[in-house]
């Protein structure tokens, strides 16, 4: 039954739980690049697996909106195309994190560190022209945790989901079956992605009482 008692609480030290909240951009067509004006809400949760003081594995679902508006571009045709979009967005997402600095499970070490992630995730979007699920996304990270009172940590992080089409937007969707012009259509070398920055709480579960 000791034994049992150790497994479980060793066990226990590398499981997390926490909850996302933040906000989403988009970059495609209607915004080249990141434009703070469009800054919409996210919001997620995730699960966390400490498989040592470097690595983590990290399950997380996200959910949120991102838009964009060919009227706030200086590039004239954009302005001529004066196209508009907001895109509803969920996901589900399996990281792997690598920790820059060790992260110790004791109490008397005050844990901070900087780290990274990749992985690959499933999302589903919805917006005027187009609705589509099951479509793969390549999340790419940073971030830095911080434990401020055990078992409690708080932390940043931006990351990008990149994606292998040009629909997040609804343009391309839009434009393909009509008479293509330079004003009405999408560019289809340059695929969509958004962003999610967010601060995050986690809660980590240092204890197992042994029943």
């Amino acid at each position: 039954m000791a034994g049992l008692f150790i497994s479980l609480s060793t066990q226990a030290q590398k499981i997390e739980l926490g909850a996302s909240l933040g906000g989403m951009l988009y970059k495609g067509d209607v915004a080249p690049a990141l434009n703070p004006r469009f800054f919409s809400p996210g919001a997620g949760a995730f699960f966390r697996y400490n498989v040592s003081r470097s690595f983590s594995i990290r399950a997380a679902g996200d959910i949120g909106t991102f838009r964009a508006e060919d009227r706030f571009s200086k590039d004239p045709l954009q302005q001529a195309r004066n196209y508009s979009f907001r895109t509803n967005i969920s996901e589900v997402s399996v990281d792997l994190e690598y920790n820059f600095l060790n992260y110790v499970s004791s109490p008397r070490v005050k844990n901070w560190t900087p780290y990274v992630f990749g992985g690959v995730g499933l999302c589903r979007f919805k917006n005027d022209v187009i609705k589509a699920g099951g479509v793969v996304t390549y999340p790419l990270g940073i971030g830095v945790k911080y434990e401020i009172k055990r078992p409690w940590s708080i932390g940043l992080e931006f990351g990008t989901r990149f994606t292998r089409h040009d629909y997040l937007d609804g343009l391309a969707d839009l434009t393909f079956g009509s008479a293509l012009t330079k004003t009405t259509q999408s560019n289809p070398a340059l695929f969509d992605s958004y962003t999610y920055t967010a601060l995050t709480v986690s809660y980590t579960f240092y204890k197992i009482f042994c029943p």
